[in-house]
């Protein structure tokens, strides 16, 4: 089955090479951005191997491309070492992406993605959520499995819980660590968790949420929403603004049916 390949296989990558992690690290914040020498990836890695294997090597990886604070306690002189991004919180998106992708024909040849960026860690997993979840019910309802067999093997094999604590153990994390809270995205074709590593989130660079949030008590377009950011673009705003918060469930499209219409407004 294909569970077994995957955790006891020889090479499951022989059979299934879609299988397997990309994990790169990119001198940017955008794919495509590029050193002064032209260099565009400053780390490129092809992870494969048994689940476990694909874990411990992915978590390896983010280890070698973290930047590292050391921290001399005042009072014990002791030195403690604090990641960019907390290794726990990394785990658990890993770990999910791991048992809870989607390994149906539909992302044949689709890998996970792992991807550095200057100001934030993205992992991609193919297919979008499961069954009945959605965003808002992430850690607080029991989750549709996609993959039983592999959640069930997983909590032996790669000791995990399997109790929907994955998503509230990130939040408390990337709290925990001093950092803004994560962002998971529900696309069409695949799953997001975003970590950020600066103290402000990218829509507290302009407003804070609960201004914009306030702000589309009274339904907002696009434009109503960019003329209040004081930006001009539009499609930057709903990229980098409106849209991170309807993920979140923080606003509601007024035409849920017409996403793209031109007459679409966001409340809260």
């Amino acid at each position: 089955t294909l569970a077994s390949v995957l955790n006891f296989g020889i090479y499951p990558q022989g059979l299934l090479p879609q299988l397997a992690i990309t994990a790169t690290v990119i001198p940017g914040t955008e794919i495509g951005e590029t050193t002064n020498d032209g260099v565009r990836f400053l780390d490129n890695k092809r992870i494969e191997g048994t689940l476990s294997e694909m874990l411990d090597e992915a978590i390896a990886f983010c280890n070698r491309n973290m930047r590292t604070q050391t921290i001399i306690d005042p009072t014990t002189g002791k030195r403690n070492d604090k990641t960019e991004y907390p290794i726990n919180a990394i785990r658990e998106a890993i770990l999910n992406a791991l048992i809870h992708r989607d390994y149906s024909i539909h992302t044949e040849g689709t890998t996970i993605q792992i991807s550095f960026f200057t100001n934030r860690l993205e992992i991609h997993s193919p297919g979008s959520l499961y069954g009945r979840m959605t965003v808002n019910d992430l850690g607080k309802a029991r989750p549709d499995l996609r993959n039983p067999a592999l959640a069930t093997m997983s909590e032996f094999l790669l000791k995990t819980e399997n109790r929907y604590s994955g998503i509230p153990t990130i939040r408390r994390e990337m709290k925990e660590h001093g950092l803004p809270e994560p962002l998971f995205e529900n696309k069409r074709n695949e799953f997001v968790v975003t970590l950020f590593n600066k103290t402000e989130s990218p829509i507290d660079d302009i407003h804070d949420n609960t201004d914009l949030i306030t702000f589309c008590k009274t339904p907002r377009t696009r434009q109503e929403i960019s003329d209040y950011l004081d930006l001009k673009t539009v499609y930057f705003v709903t990229k980098k603004y409106i849209q991170p918060l309807v993920n979140q469930g923080k606003l509601k499209l007024l035409y849920p049916d017409k996403p793209k219409s031109k007459n679409q407004k966001y409340y809260s």
